[in-house]
């Protein structure tokens, strides 16, 4: 084989491997409707949404992209998919913790949420089977101003045991309330950590039973074994002088209060030194 014919196989082969090579490379372009994964730690547990956010684009969206009276995978592309971690109630209606698609049926007077089994029937609404619906409940629509140009699922008056998820888009809010029941839970955990002889949690279980108006006179008794643990530690000398206050203990409220002052004044934490010049202000109108 002379050298022209060599070379000329050699450059076909060439353009072989980059023909090859340009085929498998990919372009990359933005998704119209994004992936967004929220998450929300509630209760003792944690709520997660994945969902794919569509955009209005000039477009009318509920009654015209988005039909009345028909079901909607709640977002683009995939089902939109909710993990609770815990057992909850849905507006009241019990739902066991695990992972749901989320549908909805949209209406111009109400709109009916769904928690659904299979997760992978996406837009394929057709094939919807009422036998694999969990939990379906009804809500009202509100009216949104300004307009939100993009879906958007968040998270909403969170409390230590309710929580709203709220679905936003053009002009319409839609949301749906989450409750949980922690208190036997918490009660219960509180117990198995106070059992062992060695070093307990005294400030967590005193600060539990300070905000939900449990045993105060136990959770005195906690905190005071809390301040012997770490009698620098302003924050629990301040939740012991709360605790003092709420048992209507004003001197007694003053004088730790001040301790915690002072401490906080050394570590120029700020927010305690108000909350301590607070907290003694209200004691004297107390005295």
């Amino acid at each position: 084989m002379n050298f022209r014919k060599t070379l000329q196989l050699s450059l076909f082969c060439l353009g072989l491997i980059l023909a090859g090579h340009l085929q498998a490379q990919t372009i990359k372009t933005p998704a119209p409707s994004p992936l967004q994964t929220i998450k929300q730690n509630f209760g003792i547990g944690e709520i997660g949404i994945e969902y794919s956010r569509p955009s209005a684009k000039g477009r009318a969206i509920y009654g015209d992209v988005v039909a009345f009276g028909s079901i909607w995978r709640t977002g683009a592309n995939s089902a939109t998919k909710i993990t609770i971690g815990e057992d909850t109630k849905i507006e009241g209606n019990a739902l066991a913790a695990g992972t749901y698609a989320l549908y909805t049926v949209p209406g111009k007077e109400a709109w009916d949420i769904m928690f659904y089994k299979d997760l992978t029937l996406g837009g394929n609404v057709g094939d919807y089977k009422k036998e694999d619906e969990v939990l379906r409940v009804s809500v009202k629509p509100t009216s949104l101003s300004p307009k939100v140009e993009t879906f958007t699922i968040n998270f909403a008056n969170i409390t230590a045991t309710t929580c709203q998820v709220e679905l936003l888009w053009e002009q319409t809010s839609v949301a749906f309330k989450v409750s949980t029941e922690i208190d036997a839970k918490v009660m219960k955990s509180i117990e198995t950590a106070m059992a062992p002889a060695d070093k307990k949690p005294y400030y967590s279980a005193a600060n539990y039973y300070f905000e939900n108006n449990k045993d105060l006179k136990q959770a005195l008794a906690w905190i005071d074994m809390a301040v012997e643990q770490n009698p620098k530690a302003y924050w629990v000398l301040h939740l012991k002088a709360k605790i003092q206050l709420k048992l209507k203990d004003a001197k007694g409220a003053i004088e730790t209060a001040e301790k915690s002052k002072i401490l906080a004044l050394e570590d120029k934490d700020d927010a305690y030194v108000k909350n301590n010049d607070k907290l003694i202000a209200e004691a004297k109108g107390l005295k």
